[in-house]
């Protein structure tokens, strides 16, 4: 049998990371650190694509609360729990799966069905029904059949629901013209003393269409998002990538490798046992810098743009810095406390928080200042130019 022997190194969960920066460093003998590439490379890749954009979603939500609504678009079960968990930990405020919320202990919310409405021969005997079953946390789905007629009859069993103690929680609109269907059912649920009773809406949102309706005047205060969030609709796969950066035998010093592409330098890799730090003054980050802790085991010194485009200005005055990797498993144990699902998302959101505003921006964002080590790119070249004098 064998047994895991390798170290692990890795950012913790929540972290804001940025490309090309090392998301995970595993050091230990080369057939293990093979069989663990495809069940790394398909937890990472996927709940971090999904984490992120749950992040944009939130950013563009503000301070309205975003439910996850992905389940049953998302990529089979297993997929769809783990969708749940990671736009938890991006920033939602809920999910409507419930096994999810099981096992992770996510808060769980949703709102009544279609199907339950038309189950019933009268709409507002469905609200009526709904709302005693779920007393001071219903929110009635006003468009299966006409959504302002819908309103109004919220509005008159909500009404009665009053003079027995229960109160509407909301309505939830899940198609049509968002903007003006809101705007109109902010009018009537005020005029009928409901100032208080949210709006939600469903039905193909994202990022996007968030802001656009926010830009719109649209009156609603909790999003529903569902297929674009838990399939990363836009951009369904993330390309993070796992290679060889350096190898020894028994005793030897490290022999260092790259991946080079003269067809796509993207697909390039960079040499070395690297590590990012991270640079922040008044409570604000202002760059990270990726270096290899072998060749700079003090940190980085010289450094330079990742696109080799001039110096890299480190930051200057009190400023903090420390380095993103953090270890996680030395032969084969764990040395590190796995922080609880909370904890994650708590640290994304506070991390989320402290990057620059231009940064968060959705149109047209500024880049995040990364850096390089100046030995970093020196040996880079040097293997680089090696390899290419020998097809000569």
């Amino acid at each position: 049998a064998m047994e895991l022997d390798v170290d692990v190194d890795a950012v913790p969960e929540g972290t804001v990371v940025f490309a090309p920066e090392p998301l995970l460093r595993i050091q230990g003998p080369l057939i293990q650190c093979q069989i663990l590439e495809t069940a790394l490379l398909n937890l990472l890749n996927f709940q971090t694509l999904v984490a992120t954009k749950a992040a944009r979603i939130c950013l563009a939500a503000g301070d309205d609360p975003v439910l996850e609504f992905g389940l049953r678009r998302a990529q089979g079960i297993d997929g769809g729990i783990a969708a749940s968990r990671a736009a938890y930990v991006g920033g939602c405020a809920a999910t409507s799966n419930l096994l999810a919320g099981e096992i992770f202990g996510i808060p769980v919310r949703g709102t009544q069905a279609h199907s339950y409405v038309m189950s019933f021969d009268d709409e507002r005997e469905a609200f009526e029904t709904y709302g005693r079953a779920m007393p001071n946390n219903c929110i009635f789905l006003v468009d299966t059949y006409n959504t302002l007629k819908g309103v109004r009859h919220a509005v008159e069993v909500a009404k009665q629901l009053r003079r027995e103690g229960i109160e509407m929680t909301g309505i939830r609109l899940d198609s049509g013209d968002l903007a003006e269907l809101s705007q109109e059912a902010r009018r009537m649920l005020d005029k009928a003393g409901f100032p208080h009773t949210v709006i939600a809406a469903s039905n193909e949102l994202d990022e996007w269409q968030i802001a656009k309706l926010k830009g719109q005047g649209a009156t609603i205060g909790l999003w529903g998002v569902g297929t674009r969030l838990a399939t990363a609709y836009d951009q369904p796969a993330l390309d993070g990538v796992y290679k060889l950066a350096a190898i020894r035998g028994p005793g030897e010093p490290w022999r260092h490798r790259i991946k080079l592409s003269e067809e796509d330098p993207a697909k390039g890799t960079l040499p070395g046992i690297h590590q990012a730090r991270r640079y922040a003054l008044d409570g604000r980050w202002v760059g990270d810098v990726i270096y290899d802790v072998e060749r700079s085991k003090n940190g980085p010194e010289e450094v330079r743009k990742l696109a080799d485009a001039g110096t890299f200005e480190l930051p200057e005055g009190a400023y903090t810095a420390y380095d993103l990797l953090l270890p996680i498993y030395r032969d084969g144990k764990r040395v590190y406390t796995v922080p609880s699902t909370e904890a994650a998302r708590k640290r994304a959101l506070e991390e989320l928080d402290r990057l620059p505003e231009e940064v968060r921006s959705l149109t047209e964002p500024a880049s995040y200042p990364l850096g390089i080590d100046t030995r970093v790119l020196e040996l880079r070249d040097a293997l680089a130019q090696e390899h290419r004098s020998e097809d000569e």
